[in-house]
């Protein structure tokens, strides 16, 4: 029963790996759609488990209802805030009025960001799922079960997180952070998944250089995807200032942020380039570590594509979500192969 558990535990696991991409990709079609607010309330849509599909099936004053438990749920956060040091951004959420205005019914947005709150509860059930199995490792791995078991928490506090979102009308700020969280509870997956699957292996002789270059790597990618989301913030912004029009002009006017993501891009190509020239000299071409640079490197080339057609073709909607997508494929890969370097299921021979 215990190894049967051990199965399960590695299957169930990858499965909420890919569940965690397909809600990044569902986060970033409702990001790039503008259906964050579909839902005005959370975890209910519109007081309903099954959201309306008709403004006819609307509760009656639900805009003022709505507004009056955002107000208060604002204030309550807030506090919170300024129990933590964060009084600017405090005063903030308390003063500005546009975050209790309520949106406008659309059914399109609300059935887009309803599908994102499945995927996420889907997710969660396969997180819940891996902390059960994980304790078939106790006996060998304490840290699977820990980390199982605290990721189960961080998905709890991510879900309250984005109630926050949806309270404060995605304020800038929370949007990053939840956007960060999601790829440390993908790490922490990754990272129990590859654990469990090199239990008893020998480790493996790797170069320190490699290693060094593959943590700047990763956390290249982390810096990346964090300009990418104020990319993202200060662009709403100007859309916001053009009421919607103009797109052709929302990049130009991004300012110092865009040009940070930009020339961050390019060491992020460099450093790349140059972890695959030592893995080509170090590794068989055979071995896994190969096999996942390659990957690394496809995606980087298919990311690249995708930013000259959002800075060019004014952000099509279908490449917003297509680039944190291949962003958080990226970061996933790398963090992958650098565990790899230490010890690896699959057989790998290192080049002396």
């Amino acid at each position: 029963m215990n190894n049967t558990n051990k199965a399960r535990f590695r299957k169930t696991n990858l499965i909420t790996i890919v569940l965690l991409f397909v809600l990044i990709l569902a986060g970033g079609v409702v990001r790039s759609s503008g259906s964050g607010m579909g839902c005005p309330d959370w975890p209910k849509c519109f007081g309903r488990y099954i959201p309306p599909t008709d403004a006819s099936e609307l509760p009656a004053d639900y805009k003022q209802s709505y507004v009056a438990k955002r107000a208060a749920k604002n204030q309550k956060f807030a506090k919170t805030l300024d129990v933590f040091g964060y009084t600017d951004l405090a005063r903030r959420i308390r003063q500005d009025k546009s975050i209790l205005t309520p949106e406008e019914f659309n059914v399109a947005r609300t059935w887009t960001e309803y599908i994102n709150r499945l995927v996420g509860v889907v997710a969660g059930f396969g997180l819940l799922l891996s902390a059960w199995f994980s304790f078939s490792y106790w006996a060998e791995s304490k840290a699977i079960t820990l980390l199982s078991v605290f990721n189960l928490l961080l998905v709890g506090f991510q879900g309250w997180l984005g109630s926050i979102v949806v309270s404060t009308n995605l304020v800038d700020w929370i949007v990053t952070v939840h956007m960060l969280l999601a790829l440390v509870i993908l790490a922490i997956c990754i990272y129990t998944y590859h654990l469990a699957k090199v239990q008893n292996k020998p480790l493996i002789d790797t170069k320190p250089l490699i290693r060094i270059i593959a943590i700047a790597a990763v956390a290249l990618s982390v810096v990346q995807i964090t300009f990418g989301t104020e990319v993202r913030e200060k662009v709403d912004e100007v859309a916001d200032y053009f009421q919607g029009g103009y797109r052709d002009q929302w990049v130009k006017k991004a300012g110092e942020v865009f040009t940070n993501h930009r020339d961050t891009a390019v060491i992020v190509v460099v450093i790349n380039v140059m972890l695959y020239a030592l893995l080509r000299r170090n590794f068989n071409r055979h071995s896994l570590q190969q096999q996942l640079m390659s990957f690394i490197f496809l995606m980087i080339m298919m990311q690249m594509g995708v930013g000259v057609a959002l800075s060019y073709w004014a952000l099509p909607p279908v490449a917003q979500a297509a680039h944190i997508v291949l962003a958080s494929l990226i970061f996933g890969a790398q963090f992958y192969l650098l565990l790899n370097f230490r010890r690896s299921a699959k057989y790998t021979e290192v080049r002396k």
